[in-house]
């Protein structure tokens, strides 16, 4: 089932009232109280939009959210009481899109879900329409520069760093490459399952950690991510990857 609002937070009242006020607005948002329940959610349904307390008894929502950011891409809000600027550098430092502070408008809260669902939405339309319009790709050269050091050795199928070759796994080189042969635009979640993976039992949750797995060999920080870039709810993108030879 598809949501574009999923909030975790073990404030059942807040929780309550937060997701009434959404589904009032036709935001289809759900609630859950656990890093467990939300997992288990996030494994059945599609989510556009996540909001995430830092405290969740005794859990903590850092944690959940390096973990979704290991096997999900969505953009994830912060919703806490803890104000302090190291708490806010630490939620975004980790994967957080943004920082909200307790107690809330829901009146605000829900403009800025609506702003930030609408910006994707727009992207998520373009980059289809890009997509089914894109020319047909060519051939990659021998050897693609990706960034300073980095090169894909399509003759030998393999990444270097250096002349040091980095391992990697069949299905990461298959998704480099194809992100490669269509650098400057985005590859869409749906092209990736069809074009690559060609498994129509493949699910988003699976692309995700094969991305993350792939950025934490090319990547220097795999949370912020300069080569391989998430557009979210929509796909992935390499820009202008430089020389070829």
């Amino acid at each position: 089932m598809k949501y574009q609002c999923l909030m975790i937070d073990d404030d059942s009242t807040i929780a309550e009232n937060t997701t009434e006020y959404f589904n009032l607005f036709d935001i289809r948002t759900a609630y859950v109280k656990s890093c467990t329940e939300a997992l288990d959610f996030l494994e059945q349904n599609e989510v556009s939009l996540l909001l995430l307390d830092i405290n969740l008894g005794e859990e903590s929502g850092y944690d959940l959210c390096r973990e979704i950011r290991k096997r999900f891409d969505m953009p994830i809000l912060f919703i806490s009481a803890r104000n302090s600027d190291d708490d806010i550098l630490a939620a975004l430092h980790i994967g957080g899109d943004d920082y909200i502070t307790k107690p809330f408008s829901l009146s605000i809260l829900l403009a800025k879900v609506k702003a930030i669902l609408k910006r994707y939405e727009t992207a998520a339309e373009a980059a289809r329409l890009a997509s089914a319009a894109a020319p047909q790709s060519e051939p990659l050269p021998q050897r693609i520069q990706i960034a300073e050091q980095l090169w894909l050795d399509a003759a030998q199928h393999q990444l270097l760093r250096g002349d040091t070759p980095v391992p990697l796994k069949a299905m990461e080189y298959k998704m480099l490459h194809y992100l490669l042969e269509h650098r400057g635009r985005v590859v869409t979640k749906d092209e990736f399952l069809q074009n690559v993976w060609q498994d129509a039992f493949v699910g988003e949750g699976t692309l995700a950690v094969h991305i993350r797995h792939l950025r934490e060999k090319i990547e220097q920080d795999v949370n912020a991510p300069v080569i391989i870039k998430t557009v979210w709810g929509v796909g992935y993108i390499i820009g202008d990857t430089g020389e070829s030879n």
